[in-house]
């Protein structure tokens, strides 16, 4: 599979197929989606078969790269040039490796009437903040515009539109053509608040057919794209005039070089306070954040690393878990600080390193705590700030991108030492040993030694953490457990059991553990782990269980652990022969109903699906209308240049069939030069209307010269048409009415040369 990824790309054999973005207002398409295919007939044609693959294989960097320039060199061919603007994608991985320089260079080479708006997700941002903002404003420098792709897949996407400051937001398809409910009346709140604000223009996806379009029009869309528009094809959409996209203006900012502190104007009220207040604001706001969550942005700065204190860890613990994407900046602040906290370090001649601030960004809530050391030399608790507290939106906005730009990118953290923990456990326990717990049964000393010795000489690994200081760390740790985890004792004392995760740890059985230890519940599970510093995978039995007091607080959790590696193996073992088995099943299956040639279904499975469709129009009130295609002027073609010339001709004319139909449609080869198109859930009164189109559609599509290895060729397309259930109420009526009336067409049309 590495060979033919390597082979597409570097072979130019990606292509592009542009879609209309269209106007609602006036009905003109103002601009292009770029969309990137594989090679014609080939299992990497469709964009999910190839990505998937090449992400496999590590060639990602390399194929968003391909398709850009496959986009911008089929833009210039087809000349989709101003008044018209291109949209092109952009996959947030590659920015690990290569931020959109490519992008510019093109851009230093482009004719002056190229126009381009950058589609970015959400992801991105999460990932590489700070490179991705000034890439941001990098492509605005040069006159490019940007667009928020896939709004409302993911709450993420509404934390960071007003940072990445879009000039089109482009609303997943998935809010036009589902049932709104309450998450999406949240969605375009802060949508439609966000493009009141900053004239930011609000795309509909995914818009079908008329409802869809009527649905998209009420969610404040002003610009359209979907089937019902026109299909993704090689050139531009000839039956739209054109018309021109006037994105709202925007300035690039430079935030890095100054603070959030000196962000503040005159008419900000600057205060005096102690440090005691400060601290009880930041918490005000880390509520406000909580109370948001996952549409929340936090950034907070703590000047030093010392000052990012246990009982901080605790409550940013929250806030990770909570809420969409937190920051901690200060110097000498690792890049995780704890778990899912972006964590950066500050130079000392750094602007910011002199602050305290704390940035609370939402959807429709905005905060700012921004203060300045004012250099006080008596004790820290005394130290004394000038602060001002605003909710002025534009000032929190400036404020988070300050301090996001400057978020290195997340990177592998290494098992930590943990003296530091261990030095903490032992300052608040008043002991180097196991910190004993108010509502503990004290045994007498020689029951004690009793238990100890009986711990240290069981197989089974047993950990106790202490759950009433700052991050939880472990105070009891025996033998079998050392040599479960590869770690000495005194060096898992005062850490956090979290050391034992890695990248591959399933954090949603991680979330599973903190879920029942919320609750004060038991809980059982196997885990992945890594094991000493050469970070060897291990399969960990665990068994949790809550130690309360009689008060009936939670002290301690008693965590008792077994490597079961062996099992689990043998359990995926047996699970991958049952894979390979029901793979095999599946591929005699897909024998059995797949055309071998084209790849697309055969009779039997189209009869199957259209009998299944027509039982569900009954039910709903819809039309099914079936269309008869036989090819005009084939067999000259075979009898010309040969059979496997034919084979070449029917395989493309399938790769046609395929790009002009729906994801709903049903398409299959009937046999020989003969195909059925099946469209399903179409409006009684416009099925006869619509089928016709789609028939005109395919017809041109299909009529169109192919090239096959320097031979050129073309051939016709007679189409008939039937429509449920005023021709048929089964898949033979309309079959035989769709096939009496193909040859109707056929005999209108004069049969063209091969």
């Amino acid at each position: 599979m590495r060979a033919a990824v390597e082979v597409i790309v570097s072979g130019g054999l990606v292509r592009s197929v542009f879609q209309p973005i269209v106007d609602l207002d006036s009905g003109r398409v103002v601009a292009y989606e770029a969309l990137a295919r594989g090679p014609r007939g080939s299992e990497l044609e469709r964009p999910d078969h190839l990505f998937a693959a090449a992400r496999a294989q590590g060639l990602l960097a390399e194929l968003d790269a391909a398709c850009r320039e496959a986009a911008f060199r089929g833009a210039l061919e087809q000349q989709l040039l101003a008044p018209l603007t291109l949209f092109v994608n952009v996959e947030p991985e590659v920015l690990d490796s290569a931020p959109l320089d490519d992008l510019l260079a093109i851009a230093a080479g482009a004719p002056g009437d190229l126009r381009v708006v950058v589609e970015i997700t959400e992801r991105a941002l999460a990932h590489r903040p700070a490179e991705l903002l000034r890439t941001v404003d990098r492509v605005r420098e040069i006159g490019w515009g940007i667009a928020l792709d896939d709004v409302g897949a993911d709450a993420m996407s509404l934390a960071f539109m007003p940072l990445l400051r879009p000039d089109v937001v482009k609303l997943d398809l998935r809010l036009v053509q589902e049932r709104p409910g309450p998450a999406v009346a949240q969605i375009m709140n802060a949508v439609n608040a966000y493009a009141e604000s900053s004239g930011a223009l609000v795309l509909a996806e995914g818009i079908e057919d008329e409802r869809h379009l009527r649905v998209g029009r009420a969610l404040g869309a002003r610009l359209g794209q979907g089937w019902l528009f026109g299909r993704p094809a090689p050139g531009p959409a000839p039956a739209f005039e054109v018309g021109e996209l006037v994105l709202p203006p925007r300035a690039a900012v430079d935030l890095a070089a100054t603070s959030p502190f000196a962000l503040l104007q005159a008419h900000h009220e600057l205060r005096r306070s102690p440090k005691q207040l400060l601290i009880e604001l930041s918490k005000q706001l880390e509520r406000e954040a909580l109370r948001l969550g996952e549409t929340a942005v936090v950034a907070s700065t703590f000047q030093e690393a010392r000052h990012f204190t246990p009982a901080t860890a605790a409550r940013y613990r929250d806030l990770v878990e909570r809420t969409g994407f937190v920051c901690a900046l200060g110097e000498g602040l690792p890049e995780e600080p704890i778990p899912g906290l972006r964590g950066t370090t500050l130079a000392a001649d750094d602007a910011v390193r002199g602050e305290w601030d704390v940035v609370v960004l939402g959807p429709h809530f905005s905060a700012a705590l921004l203060a300045r050391d004012l250099g006080d030399t008596g004790p820290d608790a005394q130290r004394t700030f000038e602060y001002a507290l605003t909710y002025e939106r534009a000032t929190v906005v400036d404020a988070a991108r300050c301090l996001l730009s400057r978020v290195v990118p997340r990177e592998a953290v290494p098992v930590p030492t943990g003296a530091e923990q261990r030095a903490s456990v032992a300052a608040d326990a008043g002991t180097a040993g196991p910190a004993r717990s108010p509502g503990e049964v004290r045994t007498t000393p020689a029951g004690e030694a009793l238990l100890h010795r009986a711990l240290a000489a069981t197989s089974t690994g047993i950990a106790i953490a202490d759950m009433r200081r700052p991050d939880q760390p472990l105070v009891y740790a025996n033998k079998a457990f050392e040599q479960l985890s590869g770690v000495a004792v005194e060096d898992v004392l005062g850490r956090n059991c979290r050391f034992l995760q890695g990248a591959d740890t399933d954090a949603g059985v991680v979330q599973q553990i903190r879920e029942a230890i919320d609750a004060r519940q038991e809980w059982r599970g196997v885990l992945l782990n890594y094991r000493g510093p050469d970070r060897t995978p291990w399969w960990n039995e665990i068994y949790l269980a809550p130690v309360l007091g009689a008060d009936g607080r939670l002290l301690q959790y008693i965590g008792v652990q077994n490597d079961v590696t062996a099992r689990v193996e043998a359990q995926r073992a047996l699970e991958t022969e049952r894979d390979r088995a029901r793979s095999l099943l599946e591929r005699i299956e897909a024998l059995a109903y797949t055309d071998p040639l084209t790849g697309l279904a055969n009779r039997r499975r189209l009869e199957e699906r259209v009998e299944a469709a027509l039982w569900d129009a009954r039910l709903s009130g819809h039309a099914l209308a079936l269309l008869f295609c036989d090819l005009d002027g084939f067999k000259a073609v075979n009898d010309a240049h040969g059979h496997a010339v034919g084979d070449e001709l029917l395989i493309a004319l399938a790769g046609r069939l395929r790009e002009g139909v729906r994801r709903t449609d049903l398409l299959a080869r009937l046999g020989g030069d003969e195909f059925l198109i099946a469209l399903p859930g179409l409006d009684p009164d416009q099925a006869h209307h619509h089928a016709q189109r789609v028939a005109d559609q395919l017809a041109a599509a299909l009529c169109a010269p192919v090239n096959l290895g320097g031979v050129r060729v073309w051939v016709g397309a007679s189409i008939g048409i039937s429509v449920s259930p005023g021709d048929g109420k089964t898949f033979g009526a309309l079959l035989h009415q769709a096939d009496q009336r193909m040859y109707t067409v056929k005999r209108t049309h004069p049969t063209p040369r091969g």
